[in-house]
């Protein structure tokens, strides 16, 4: 039997900016679509023209997609025709193919917040439909607060839904936009919608995320019958955000009833980059990716206990429910004081390194991972440290470099324009074969950004290696975290960094001490010992 076709329908660029603390650039907007054109989704939503300097920038360089590119706007306002709306002028000023317009249909909103009839809203809708279509543009309605609408007034929200399909609409999109309806309620009124003539062919679903269930309420409105999803990458969006596409496009590829009865633009090559492309978003926003994220997170696929590792390692299905392979992920098996020899031959394996089953470094390598930890170290959540340590114990890790010794001075001071900045210095002596080299690097914070005494120690250690320079060039931190363990003055401080090169690759290091900059300095080490490991590097 042939599988139906699903729409996705991507709003990152429109409703992900709204998310609290979002803005993106015209060139971030562009770098963004490129992303989504590649995964595969049907439409990009581009944001609204004339709203904002950015968008319509974006709109006027737009760039050259396969999706259907869509220009958002709202219905056109009591009085005037759809033709003399300036605002919907705008929106169709932008040239796009597709035009999507939100209109009202819960009969409070109409009347409260718009100030018109039922009747005039029923107009609004009807003409600026029309005048879409008129136009030669495929004609998207985005019926806001349609399930609280249905729920106060069904007739009402039927008689809007029903005015976008006469005026010629391709899709009428139920939203529900204070994100309330539960995948039950979803899945009913879709059906009962269907049910009253709107074929489900012409429906699509626009869930929030305030209950957390909008991927869960997305997947009911399939099962009722609407055949266009809307949703953004990593579930940006206002308030809990919108229904995330990064779960919900490997769900219906991947998981049943979906994958047999459904075919969507996304094709299973093109999976394989979705854990790439959520991280990438993430790094455009300078934000923490979400470690425990379905399918791209980085513990989607992490198994800490010994048990579970055990199993893992005679068959992954034990306790994974899809090959993370499939989305560009990779299974880590954490080291941690719960680890046991299942654990540590299975990351050993991972990285490369084989060990026989009674070796008796598997042993010693346990001993020191869980006394390092007893010192507050943490390799569960960095992995590229503890590979360090299991290579050290065996043997196995190349002596590239010696830090002879470093200096980080803070000054406080007025700069030229007789404001007081934070100066932070650091020096550098490291020994690369008979050679020494000194390295000095300054960092200066006058804007309240993160440019401390770490981020000048991190640039002076990578700024002469003289011939590992080259491999370590692509480096660049993702994150840093402290945590203060223990208590009173025997605090301890753990720092564990985050790093990434250009091969797409991401890894985290920890370094523990009494003193920040110390325990910093060691996750840098460690960082840039692993970079040259992976990347083969000879020592010189």
């Amino acid at each position: 039997m042939a599988r139906e076709r699903l729409y996705l329908y991507d709003t990152t660029l429109r409703d992900g900016q709204q998310t609290q603390g979002v803005q993106f650039s015209t060139a971030e907007k562009t770098q963004i679509a490129a992303m989504l054109d590649g995964l595969g989704v049907d439409y990009i939503e581009g944001g609204w023209p004339g709203a904002n300097p950015t968008d319509s920038e974006f709109f006027a360089v737009r760039p050259e997609t396969r999706a259907v590119f869509t220009a958002f706007g709202m219905t056109k306002r009591a009085g005037r025709s759809a033709a003399n709306d300036e605002v919907l002028a705008g929106v169709m000023n932008a040239g796009t193919p597709a035009v999507c317009l939100v209109g009202k249909t819960h009969d409070f909103h109409v009347t409260t917040a718009l100030g018109m009839t039922l009747e005039e809203n029923l107009e609004n809708i009807e003409a600026s439909v029309a005048h879409i279509v008129a136009e030669g543009r495929e004609a998207l309605f985005d019926a806001e607060h349609f399930f609280d609408g249905w729920k106060a007034n069904r007739d009402y929200a039927l008689d809007c839904l029903r005015a976008a399909e006469r005026a010629g609409a391709r899709w009428v999109v139920l939203c529900d936009t204070n994100g309330g309806t539960l995948p039950a309620e979803v899945r009913a009124i879709v059906a009962e919608v269907i049910a009253e003539g709107i074929p489900g062919e012409q429906l699509g679903i626009h869930c929030h995320n305030d209950t957390e269930t909008a991927v869960a309420g997305s997947l009911a409105a399939v099962e009722a019958g609407v055949r266009q999803i809307q949703g953004t990458l990593n579930g940006l969006g206002e308030r809990c955000g919108n229904a995330n596409l990064t779960a919900l496009i490997p769900t219906l590829l991947l998981k049943e009833p979906y994958a047999s009865r459904f075919e969507i633009g996304v094709s299973r090559e093109a999976l394989k980059g979705l854990t790439r492309a959520s991280r990438k978003l993430d790094d455009i926003l300078n934000r923490v990716p979400l470690r425990a994220a379905a399918y791209v997170g980085a513990s989607a696929f992490a198994h800490k206990a010994g048990l579970h590792a055990s199993a893992i390692v005679k068959d992954p299905s034990t306790y994974e429910h899809v090959d993370p392979g499939l989305v560009g992920n990779e299974r880590v098996i954490p080291m941690s004081n719960q680890a046991g020899q299942s654990n540590l031959r299975a990351r050993l394996k991972d990285a490369g390194i084989e060990v026989a089953p009674k070796d008796p470094a598997l042993g010693r390598i346990l001993d020191v991972i869980k006394s390092r930890e007893d010192q507050g170290y943490a390799y569960d959540g960095a992995q590229a440290s503890f590979e360090l340590v299991a290579r050290q114990e065996l043997g196995l890790m190349p002596r590239f470099f010696e830090v002879k010794r470093y200096r980080v001075t803070v000054e406080r001071r007025k700069n030229k324009r007789d404001r007081m900045v934070t100066l932070s210095e650091a020096v550098v002596v490291v020994k690369i074969g008979d050679e020494k080299k000194l390295s000095v690097s300054e960092s200066m914070d006058e804007m309240g950004a993160d440019r401390g005494p770490v981020n000048a120690l991190s640039k002076a250690l990578g700024k002469d290696l003289g011939p590992y320079q080259a491999c370590i060039d692509d480096m660049h931190l993702v994150d840093f975290k402290v945590r203060i363990t223990q208590g009173g003055t025997e605090a301890v401080t753990r720092v564990i960094i985050d790093s990434a090169d250009g091969q797409g690759r991401r890894w985290s290091t920890v370094g523990v001490s009494a003193n920040i900059v110390d325990a910093s300095f060691q996750a840098l080490l460690d960082a840039i010992n692993w970079k040259l490991v992976r990347d083969g590097v000879r020592p010189a």
